[in-house]
Order: C-alpha cells, then structure tokens, then sequence
C-alpha cells in the first residue's frame, strides 16, 4: 500500500522535474515502480490528460486536451468523454490498470478498443467507418 502523503510529494517533484513537459513526465512515470506508477495513475494527483499522454504518447486535439485536464485520473474508471461524433461519445477509461477507448450512443457501445494502440484505433475506426 502506498502513502498518499509519500505520493503527493513524488508527484510534486515529477511535476518540477517536468516542468509541464509531457514526454518527459510519461518518461519519469516509466522509471517507477509499477505498484507507485499505478497508485498514481489512479489518484487524484495526476488529471486524466497526463494519463491519457501516458498511456498513448499521443497530444489530442485542443478540445479533447481541455475536457481531459478537467478530470482527475481517479475519475478514468468510470469513463470520461473526451469527444462526440454525430450521437456518438468517445469514451476513456481505465479497467484494471489498461486503457480503454469506446464508441458509445450512451446505452450500448458501438466499439471497444484496449491497449496502447486504442487511440490511434478508435481515430482510424471513426475516420473509416463514421
């Protein structure tokens, strides 16, 4: 079990060290051990846009930028919209530590896509079948 105090404090230092760069943050969060890394990830400390950079090393566009910067990464399990495409919302999520990007119309998803890859998948999905 990790420290919450022990953690803001590291999360302090990351985001000095970082100084609002975020390649180098997601290069920081890769050195650390996978038990803090996730404690992190999962936390209020971190919002979801430094998850979502983490996960996919990926800037979205300025829109999806802002909507993620809104929320804290304790909020990724329940899901967090990060853009709308006609009556469908893009979703990002979390389950179990792996991300997760889905194509919802709010009561049934259309597309799920998980890993490292889902961004760029869910991007491709909607420019090919959307």
């Amino acid at each position: 079990m990790v420290d919450y105090m022990e953690l803001a404090e590291l999360a302090d230092r990351l985001f000095e060290a970082s100084d609002d760069d975020d390649e180098l943050l997601a290069r920081m969060l890769d050195t650390l051990d996978e038990e803090i890394r996730g404690a992190l990830l999962s936390s209020d400390l971190l919002n979801a846009y430094q998850v979502f950079y983490y996960y996919f090393r990926e800037t979205p566009d300025e829109l999806t930028k802002e909507r993620l910067q809104l929320h804290a990464a304790s909020d990724l399990p329940r899901g967090v919209v990060i853009d709308e495409v006609d009556i469908y919302e893009i979703v990002f999520s979390l389950e179990g530590g792996e991300p997760i990007v889905l194509i919802t119309d709010g009561e049934s998803t259309l597309a799920r896509f998980e890993g490292n890859q889902a961004y760029g998948e869910v991007l491709r999905y909607l420019d090919e079948c959307l």
